[in-house]
């Protein structure tokens, strides 16, 4: 089964009157106001700015095909977003391979950020240097670029030394190969020994991937957000929707897949899960916007997070997402959200 760092993470769910308002809306598409001109942010000290909005594309080749996927690529890009992530291990490569047809065909290379991770692949596993400069070269050509314009070392890997590492990703920015550097689910100490060896003239990790969202706080927040907060990281928090649980389609064991990824946003269903929902749907129903928007909302209120990493496995539920950008949430709601999420 491939990873899914952020599978389809919208999904359409009562507690509550305004619980039964929103889930309706959901289910007619009620909430898809205007999408207004996108703001950008800069992905930390990377140089790049973008929507601040991520598409996951892990799906892509798994669970949705080749016309499906660029459905909503078409989709993405027509509403402003920029910036597509991927991993050589999604779907053993065909992600890649998908995202870098569609950009061929459409001839939007140029207006895309094209994020991508090495060291999972099943044949290109751990960060050795020759494993990180073929992964690399493997990806270019799925993706049909001379550019990797985020590259995401894909996990820790213990066996190698990091600086090994990172001279190789040296070489390959200095190749034209990688713009910028990052790095998925690296521990806060492991962050310091990459700024470290980066003083010592080593590539800088700019960026990082990590599970983050209103139901999944502890893990990030703590030493991994201070780590991030020092070293000035463009955080892009993947899971933004714990599964599409914050989407509100979830409230019932009813209403739980009963695959994998149901498994996972059922483990959401409890006291803390129903009132953090509770909260989610007073901010969205006044506000006439969808449940996930708020839930993307709180995350970009977040003084780390430049952009969350969602996918969805219809176009039209893109604008939820995008529309985050453009929503301001008051100081009253994030405390309510804070205190719903503690």
């Amino acid at each position: 089964m491939v990873e899914d760092d952020h599978v389809g993470e919208i999904e359409a769910g009562d507690a509550s009157s305004t619980a039964t308002h929103v889930r309706h809306a959901i289910e007619t598409n009620a909430f898809s106001g205007p999408i207004t001109v996108p703001r950008r942010v800069l992905l930390g000290e990377t140089g790049i700015e973008t929507h601040p909005l991520v598409l996951g594309g892990s799906v892509f080749g798994w669970t949705l095909g080749a016309e499906a996927s660029e459905a909503v690529l078409d989709r993405f890009a027509a509403l402003g977003g920029t910036v597509i992530d991927t991993a050589d291990s999604y779907a053993a490569g065909r992600s890649e391979s998908i995202i870098g047809n569609w950009m061929t065909s459409r001839g939007t290379r140029d207006r895309m950020v094209v994020a991508t991770k090495v060291g999972r692949h099943h044949d290109r596993q751990g960060l050795a240097p020759e494993t990180v400069r073929a992964a690399v070269d493997d990806s270019l050509a799925r993706l049909h670029t001379d550019r990797i314009d985020l590259l995401h070392l894909h996990g820790e890997d213990p066996a190698v030394p990091l600086e090994e590492t990172l001279g190789a990703v040296g070489a390959l920015i200095e190749a034209g190969k990688v713009r910028a550097l990052g790095a998925s689910d690296f521990s806060p100490e492991r962050l310091i020994e990459a700024r470290v060896l980066a003083a010592n003239g080593l590539p800088r990790v700019q960026a990082i991937t990590t599970r983050y969202s209103l139901m999944e706080r502890r893990p990030f927040e703590g030493a991994p957000e201070l780590v991030a907060h020092a070293q000035g990281l463009a955080v892009l928090p993947y899971f933004p929707l714990a599964n599409g649980f914050l989407g509100g389609g979830v409230r019932r064991r009813a209403d739980v897949r009963h695959d994998a990824r149901g498994d996972r946003v059922a483990r959401h269903l409890g006291r803390r899960g129903h009132r953090v929902l509770a909260a989610v749907d007073e901010i969205a129903f006044a506000r006439g916007i969808q449940p996930a928007t708020v839930a993307l909302a709180w995350l970009l209120a977040r003084p780390t997070v430049a952009a969350p990493v969602a996918g969805v496995s219809r176009p039209e539920q893109l604008e939820a997402l995008l529309a985050a950008a453009s929503v301001e949430l008051h100081r009253s709601e994030l405390v309510e959200l804070d205190r719903a999420s503690a």
